[in-house]
Order: C-alpha cells, then structure tokens, then sequence
C-alpha cells in the first residue's frame, strides 16, 4: 500500500480519487475498496472519514460545486469578468478549457451531476443559469445580443446548448473525429457556433482562431 507523499490530507486524496472513479464510471457500481485502493489506503479508512459510500459521495458533490463555485467566481468577478465581456470566453467550455487541467474529472462528473436527482446538481444548474442570465444582460447592454420576447426562454436555450458539449462529449467526439472540450476541437466548434447566434444558419463563420485555441499549448489539450 502506498504512502500519501503530496500535501494534502488523507481524506482530500480520498475524495479526489473518488471523483475519478465517479467520473469515469457509475457510481453506484463503485465500491469502496476501489476507492481505497485508488487513494493509496485502507477501507476502514475511507469509511472512517466519511461512514458510508453515500457520505463520500456527498462530499464529492459539495467539493464540485465549490469548485465551479470558485471558477465560475473568477469569470465573473472583478478582474475576471470574460464571460460578460463580448471580447472574451464565448462559453463555458472556452472558460473551462481556459481552466481546468489537462486530466481533470470535472467535465466527465459535472454531466452525471447534472443529470442526477440531487441537490448539488440542482444547486449547481441553478449557478449556471444565473451565470448565463448575467452574461446574456452583459451582452445586452453591450449591443451585440437582445434579451428576445423570453429572457428567461433564451437564457435556458443558450445555457442547454453550452451545456450539451458536455453532456454529449464522447458522441460529438465521434462525429467530430476530436474531443469538443479539447483546444482542437473548440476551434472547430466555437466559430459554427458564433456565426449561428450572429446570423442563423445562414450565417458563415469567422475564419479565424479562438482565443481558447490561441491560448492553448501547442497540440491542444483535454479538459
């Protein structure tokens, strides 16, 4: 059994590789022996820091929701308002390519989050809801959008097309022959995207780069 040899605490290593785990598969068919054995530690351990698989998951939950809660915080705060500035992000998944690293589990949990039936994916939607709302009226008093007949309609349209990059990554990964949430691929998806809330589906995209891509590293580079 290996030895925790970075700085965080046990418990912090333990639900961090809970959230892969959960991430990457069901969580309901994840056991708790697969989680110690990820972290490094013992069973008896895991459920010492958290007494049952629900309590991990429970404190997973609130760790992604304070996670987007800090990003979500600085796209919007002062000094990060990109989100709410034309010349900025376009949309989450520019923001979040901008942020999270390469490996993170994030983006994969953040879709089984939302799709659950839970407190912390409601919480969670309801942020991004009231984040798109913010961007839309920055758009808005900008001059380049109008808020429509529904604000409320639009804002939920534009937040569930954001949204679908994440919730069908893998099968756009498909069609597409590289991953959305990559630097590669939000070259491909940003314009399209842009060019349609410009103009419609007569409209022809801008042939230049993102800004996503132009910040990247050389190759590209996963979320």
């Amino acid at each position: 059994m290996r030895s925790i040899s970075d700085d965080r605490t046990a418990r912090a290593v333990i639900r961090d590789e809970a959230l892969h785990l959960f991430a990457a598969h069901d969580p309901q068919t994840v056991t708790v022996r697969q989680v110690a054995t990820a972290a490094g530690v013992s069973p008896g351990l895991v459920v010492h820091h958290f007494g049952t698989k629900d309590g991990l998951r429970q404190e997973v939950d609130q760790h992604v929701v304070a996670t987007f809660e800090a990003m979500l915080g600085e796209l919007t705060g002062e000094g990060g308002s990109e989100l709410l500035d034309p010349g900025g992000a376009n949309s989450l998944s520019e923001a979040f390519l901008r942020y999270l690293p390469a490996d993170s589990p994030l983006p994969g949990y953040l879709r089984r989050l939302l799709l659950s039936d839970s407190d912390a994916g409601r919480t969670l939607f309801r942020r991004l809801f009231e984040l798109s709302e913010a961007a839309l009226d920055g758009l808005v008093a900008a001059g380049v959008a109008v808020a429509g007949q529904d604000r409320t309609a639009r804002t939920a349209f534009l937040l569930a097309n954001d949204l679908a990059v994440f919730l069908l990554r893998d099968r756009l990964a498909e069609v597409l022959g590289v991953d959305p949430l990559s630097a590669d691929g939000m070259s491909r998806w940003a314009p399209e995207m842009l060019s349609i809330y410009a103009g419609g589906l007569n409209s022809a995209p801008q042939d230049t780069p993102t800004q996503a891509s132009a910040d990247a590293p050389e190759g590209g580079r996963t979320t």
